[in-house]
This record gives structure tokens, C-alpha cells and sequence, in this order.
């Protein structure tokens, strides 16, 4: 898959051991890292679509830290190498990634398999709670080329 201008997905490395097993998320050292604002974590119950919206400032970098997570980008940007390009990535405990999302691309995320998907987001900005840098779709808007259901065969 060609990826968005500006997506990057870097493979995490789990760390086991006889205790249980640990994995870096995010470093200052590495080339993914850009700032810190905060950090949080988002859950998506089966069955729900936490789609679609995007930022203007902020980069998100997503790790699903439990359950699997379809993550959806959508490239509506102009003047985009990649303008409307989609990338889908199944990302959690079969995939551990961590996936950098630019400002301006719309993106949304669902749970896969039937139990709830838990992603971390270290975001670059913080949360501005009087003017949230956040701009919103439904998940099904017909402007976004994507669908959210399952394809069988």
C-alpha cells in the first residue's frame, strides 16, 4: 500500500520475558518523534465507528495497546501528492505499530473481532477544551470514499 504524504508506521518490538513482556511506544529518539502535548487513551466498543475527523495543528501518533483496531486515513488535503488516497491498517496485539498521522487527514478507527479496541494517542498538541482543533464527519459521510463494513469472500 502507497501510504498518505506524511503517514508513517513504524513496527514495535515486544520484550518478553518469564514476567510478561514490555514494548516502547513512542521515543524522543526516534525519527517519529516530533513534540509532546499529552497523552490519552481512546476504547471503541465493537460495532462502533469512531469516524471521521481531523486537526489542523496536531499530529496523532496511534498505538493499540488492547484488542485489534481497524484505523482508517483519509487524504483530503489539496495540494496532497496522496489527495484522495485512503490507507486502511489493522493495528493492536497481532500488529503492534505505531502509526503517525499528519494534520488535515481525516481518520477514524473501529474495533475488530468483537471486543473492545484501546488505542493510545500521544498527540503534538494539547486539548483545547474552549476551541477543540478537531473537524468532524459521520462516519458514513458519502464525501469520505470509504466504507466501514466488513468485506466477506
Amino acid at each position: 500500500m502507497e501510504l498518505i504524504e506524511g503517514v508513517t508506521v513504524k513496527k514495535l518490538r515486544l520484550v518478553p520475558d518469564e514476567r510478561g513482556y514490555l514494548m516502547e511506544m513512542l521515543r524522543s529518539d526516534w525519527p517519529e518523534f516530533m513534540r509532546f502535548g499529552q497523552s490519552y487513551i481512546t476504547c471503541c466498543y465493537p460495532g462502533v465507528y469512531k469516524a471521521w475527523h481531523y486537526h489542523k495543528l496536531q499530529w496523532d501518533h496511534f498505538v493499540c495497546v488492547s484488542g485489534m483496531a481497524k484505523v482508517v486515513l483519509y487524504d483530503n488535503r489539496e495540494g496532497s501528492a496522496t489527495k484522495g488516497q485512503v490507507n486502511e491498517f489493522h493495528i493492536g496485539y497481532l500488529n503492534p505499530v505505531l502509526l503517525k498521522i499528519p494534520p488535515l487527514v481525516y481518520h477514524g478507527f473501529t474495533s475488530e473481532g468483537g471486543t473492545p479496541a484501546m488505542i493510545v494517542n500521544f498527540p503534538t498538541e494539547l486539548y483545547n477544551y474552549g476551541e477543540p482543533d478537531e473537524y468532524r464527519l459521520p462516519h458514513n459521510d458519502p464525501s469520505v470514499p470509504y466504507k466501514w463494513e466488513v468485506r466477506h469472500g
